[in-house]
């Protein structure tokens, strides 16, 4: 009896150590986000006060509508999510449609090729950072939607991820589709992309985070403030307003909602995709 007791002591005394371990850990990531969130509503004079405070004595909520005025915040978000869901479905679409052909169809140096195609993605952007540009300054795409939309319609890890889940669905549902006078696109419009949701939303979440959060290739093509994103114009922002902090505050948190509201909406299919999506060969 005094033994089982031990061990039961010992077992929540383990349980206790490692869930304050998760909870510091999940606190100190939080905190960042947490203390800009509270900054944004705190007037200027709290937020340099020594000591600093973590709740704002009286919340400001005007710094988001001076935010708004100081620069056009409406403008940078409708390019963000245009060229982030544009940029987002054409992945869907070429990624799915290059994954069923390198899962399903078979031609000659067909591994080559994939391991050829999932080779660049070990070349760092920086490699390809001025040839892509010169391209689109050939075809006189600079400074327009064009430049932040076409170079990322593919993606070799969203191809990589979709064959990978490719390669799980049951070959005997492709054979009976094929047997019922199913065409190739047939297979994978009917079969494969409605068994491959959660696989799609995880690409989905993965494509649009990244577009919508990116600021270097933004900055490189666009020169407008009519086609700035999020980004490139909480980057400008700053440099007009580096002293505002309550107004940078307000931005910044305008520039990651988004990220969020997508994160929280799909997090189910993202939990589901990244289980099912297992790395098989």
């Amino acid at each position: 009896m005094l033994y089982n007791n031990n061990k039961k002591i010992l077992k929540f005394a383990k349980s206790f150590v490692l869930h304050m371990v998760i909870y510091c850990m999940a606190f100190i990531t939080i905190a960042p986000f947490l203390w800009m969130v509270l900054t944004s509503f705190k007037d200027i004079s709290e937020i340099i006060a020594v000591p600093p405070t973590w709740i704002p004595e009286s919340f400001k909520p005007s710094n988001y509508k001076d935010a708004f005025a100081a620069a056009p915040f409406g403008r940078y978000y409708v390019n963000s999510v245009f060229v982030a869901v544009v940029v987002t479905g054409g992945q869907l679409i070429t990624c799915s449609m290059a994954a069923f052909a390198f899962a399903r169809i078979r031609f000659r140096g067909r591994e080559i090729l994939f391991y050829m195609f999932l080779g660049t993605m070990m070349i760092p952007f920086q490699v390809t950072m001025i040839p892509s540009f010169m391209i689109l300054y050939w075809l006189g795409w600079i400074d327009t939607y064009q430049a932040l939309i076409v170079p990322g319609l593919a993606s070799a890890f969203g191809t990589f991820l979709m064959r990978q889940f490719f390669l799980t669905i049951p070959k005997d549902l492709e054979d009976a589709a094929y047997i019922d006078g199913c065409s190739r696109f047939g297979v994978l419009w009917r079969i494969f992309i409605p068994l491959a949701k959660p696989a799609l939303a995880v690409l989905a979440i993965f494509t649009f985070m990244a577009v919508f959060n990116d600021f270097l290739w933004a900055l490189i093509v666009i020169h407008s403030e009519e086609l700035r994103t999020v980004q490139l114009g909480l980057a400008v922002f700053q440099d007009r307003h580096m002293t505002e902090w309550d107004k940078l505050m307000a931005g910044s948190v305008m520039a990651t909602l988004p990220i969020l509201i997508v994160f929280f909406l799909a997090q189910n299919y993202f939990i589901k995709g990244i289980t099912l999506s297992g790395m098989k060969e």
